[in-house]
This record gives C-alpha cells, structure tokens and sequence, in this order.
C-alpha cells in the first residue's frame, strides 16, 4: 500500500483531499486517471485504517432512493472490472443481497423499491420464504412473510479496494501523507487558502473532504456544517466451520439488523446496536455477541450458538435523514466534499468517485446529486430519508 509518512508535507498542491480511505483513494484515483496531477491524500493514520479497513464489504444497489441506486447500481458495475480498472484482485462474490421481512409494511416497502430498482437496471425481485431458506439453508421462514433478493449484489474485501485504488494512484504521482493530522485550514475570502497539518502548511487550490466520521470537525475549521456524527459498529468471525458453510447470499433480517455472509473458513455477521451512543471509541466489546445470538435465535437458530474468533468495530458516518453529503461547499468555491455516507460509503466509493472528479472539473456528473447537498439540512428541503439503512 502507497504510504509515505513525511516529516513535512509538500508546500503547495493543486487538490488536497482530507481522508485516505475508500472515498478519498477512489477520489484521488478518478481525479488522477482524468489528468489531474498535483494531488496530496491526507491520512492521520495508515491508509484504509478506519472503518473502509473493516471487511462487512457489502456491495448493492438495493436501495430506496433513486439516488442511492444510481451510485450503488454504477459502483457495482466499477467492482466488477476492478481487476481491470485500476487492476486489482478485491474477491468479489457475488452472491446476491437478501433482506428477509416479517411484517406486510416492510413487505409494501421493499414491493416499492423493488419497482423503482427494476426501472433503474437493477434485476432485484421479491420472493417468498420457501425460496429465502433455498437460497440461505440457515433460515427459518418461522414468522417470515416474504424477501427481496438481488443476484447481482455481493460482497469484497474493503482493504484490498483501498489499496487497489491508493496504488494506482500513487502509480500516477499521488501523495499519500500518512500519519499527518489536518490541525486547521485558513480561508481567504470566499476560498481556502492553506491546509495545516501536524508535518506542515500546504498551499492548495482546491480542497476535498473525505475524512468520514471526522467530517463535522473538517467542516468546522472553515464554517461549512457537515452534520456527520460517529456511531460504532461492530461485527464478528465465527469459527472455521466443518463441513464449510454453503454459499449464501449477504443475508438480513430488517427488523432486528442482523446480518451474516461467508467470509473465508466461515461467517461473518453483526447487527448494528440501536442503544449504541455516538462518538468515536471503536473497542470491539464480545458482549454484543449477545444482541446478535438473540436475534439470529428467532431467524436462524443455528448461527445462534456458533464460536467466535474475535471481530472488529468500526464508525458509521451518520447523517440525520442516512443519505451522504456530496458536493460543492456554498461558502467556499474550492470546498468540496463526499462523507456522512451512514454505512454506505464502501458501496458506493467508486461512483462517488466519478462524481467528485467531475465536480472538480465542473463537468455535469452521470447522476444529478443536488439532493446530496449539505445544504439540505438548512434550506427547508424535503426530507428524503433512506429506508434501506442496514
């Protein structure tokens, strides 16, 4: 992986961009591929090191905004050339996406975003629980009224699509700055002017914030609101299994959170906390195994009582209505930014990138994301709230 933890930064650059995860790589990667040169990636850590390090890999264009379809849909197609473009290995399976529903609302629900997907190219459909437990021999259709399920949606491995993204980039002249801590940004009229860093200042002529759930303070430094606010996640590994798991769809109980794919030797599964407070501690706690066993014991009972090998926590970037924020700053003319993505992020970085890159080089992106605005949350827009959000 491109790193390059320097003593001072470069003095000047054309486009900073605050973040080396999979939004800033994939940024810099499209901006770089379109002939933008004299780019530097900030990285307070090591590169993939926060939550686009962390291995759910989730990839799908099941969604209930036509929007987020639009991203996830393009993404989607991205991964699966990306030993092409920008060459590298990300082993992606695609296994389809699964959501299991127990109650006619949800059912209603996803009959809608089925309809809108199909109207998109997404070839999604809705099934009923004989065909959910053929597909995921785990499940109990107990309680289960029916299922939307995507052939085409899967999972990867994060880390290696950062590090696909960062060393093509890097191969054309990126800088990586790792381990360099943005400390303030200064402003001149309605522009930024200079980025300060804990290995120096850099004069720059645009900046991109991509840096996550450490969006909000980014913003703060030049007085545009990003209302990103950090909430751990957490996800396990069950013990290699004999005989191996069969090959199953990224399944998802919507009610309960819970979620489970093959991951190796094994399973990987997690639910998202819904007492979890917000803030930045990513301590990985085994006693949230028991939220999980509880809920997988209702919907598959076997999972409920499999060993562990330990897991991971990582941070959401939430955002109040679970969309992300993409675009141009309207306080600031070379203020960009592509963050608050609510879980997102992963699955839909290589669209994103595209879109940033054509922002920057005030060209129309392939989907129009004015609703993505910052702004939204200031103006009296219409709330679009995700119902998708697992």
């Amino acid at each position: 992986m491109p790193s390059s933890a320097l003593r001072t930064v470069p003095h000047s650059a054309d486009v900073v961009i605050i973040g080396g995860g999979v939004m800033g790589a994939s940024t810099a990667f499209h901006l770089a591929e379109a002939g933008v040169r004299d780019i530097v990636v900030l990285e307070r850590g090591e590169v993939g090191c926060g939550s686009s390090g962390k291995p759910i890999g989730g990839v799908r264009a099941q969604f209930s905004d036509p929007l987020n379809i639009e991203l996830g849909h393009r993404s989607l197609h991205a991964y699966r050339n990306f030993r092409a473009r920008p060459g590298a290995d990300i082993r992606l399976d695609t296994v389809g996406y699964l959501f299991l529903l127990t109650t006619e609302e949800q059912v209603a629900d996803f009959e809608s975003g089925v309809g809108v997907q199909n109207g998109l190219g997404v070839p999604s459909r809705m099934i009923g629980p004989r065909e959910a437990q053929q597909l995921c021999p785990w499940l109990s259709t107990d309680g289960l009224v029916a299922a939307a399920y995507s052939p085409t949606d899967g999972h990867a491995r994060p880390g290696l699509v950062v590090r696909g993204y960062a060393k093509a980039a890097a191969d054309t002249g990126v800088t990586f700055a790792t381990h360099t801590e943005v400390t303030g940004i200064d402003t001149a009229g309605t522009r930024v002017a200079r980025v300060h860093t804990s290995n120096g200042a850099i004069a720059c002529g645009t900046v991109i914030c991509a840096a996550g759930a450490w969006s909000r303070q980014i913003g703060d430094m030049v007085g545009v609101s990003l209302p990103v606010r950090p909430v751990r996640r957490q996800l396990a590994f069950s013990a290699p299994l004999v005989p191996p798991a069969p090959r199953i769809p990224f399944t998802i109980d919507f009610s309960s959170t819970a979620y489970f794919h093959n991951s190796d030797d094994g399973l990987l599964f997690g639910l998202a906390d819904p007492d979890q407070p917000e803030g930045f501690d990513t301590t990985w706690t085994p006693e949230w195994l028991e939220l999980f066993r509880a809920a997988v014991r209702r919907r598959a009972p076997a999972l409920a009582d499999l060993g562990t090998v330990g897991g991971w926590a990582g941070l959401y970037e939430n955002t109040p209505d679970h969309n992300a924020l993409i675009g141009r700053s309207g306080e600031l003319d070379n203020f960009l930014y592509a963050t608050g993505f609510s879980g997102h992020g992963f699955l839909q970085a290589p669209a994103v990138g595209e879109v940033v890159r054509d922002l920057y080089l005030e060209r129309r992106p392939f989907a129009d994301i004015g609703p993505f605005s910052a702004d939204r949350f200031r103006s009296g827009a219409e709330a679009r709230p995700e119902a998708h959000v697992v």
